[in-house]
């Protein structure tokens, strides 16, 4: 990958955001949590068309809003270790150790817990966006004329 200052500033800093964007929503109480996953739930009925409450509940769409959030997480972390030149499993690593930290931080919170199912699904939310960017950037990577001393081949 080709590595700029501003490249990995920018993406530090996007980590930064994603992370305080997670661990703020881990700090919500319990009510508050479940009340800003009822609007959402209630908002994408009313968009989707979905009658009111035929799908499993609101566990899974807030399961699946931990997994997203992961995963974007995971395709930060892999651009980071791609222009930092690092081992790809770093940014595995420290996705999973940030998954650790935001169960460890809803102990804390009233009308939340920890959960080793919650770890999982944000680790394996990390690994997908890894793969994203992997295959992402394979498949650019492709496309893209080679150049060689100004002439393609």
């Amino acid at each position: 990958m080709i590595c700029s200052r501003k490249r990995i500033w920018l993406c530090t800093a996007l980590i930064v955001l994603c992370l305080c964007f997670i661990w703020g929503n881990s700090l919500l109480p319990g009510e508050v949590s479940a009340s800003i996953s009822d609007w959402v739930g209630d908002t994408l009925e009313q968009l989707l068309h979905i009658p009111h409450r035929t799908y499993p509940g609101r566990g899974l769409l807030r399961k699946l809003a931990h997994f997203t959030e992961f995963a974007v997480l995971g395709m930060l972390l892999t651009w980071l270790t791609g222009m930092r030149r690092k081992p790809i499993w770093l940014a595995q690593l420290l996705g999973s150790l940030a998954a650790c930290a935001d169960e460890t931080i809803q102990c804390f919170v009233p009308g939340r817990g920890p959960g080793l199912r919650d770890v999982c699904i944000d680790s394996c939310g990390v690994f997908t966006g890894m793969i994203i960017i992997y295959f992402g950037y394979s498949w650019f990577i492709r496309r893209r004329p080679h150049t060689l001393g100004g002439t393609e081949t």
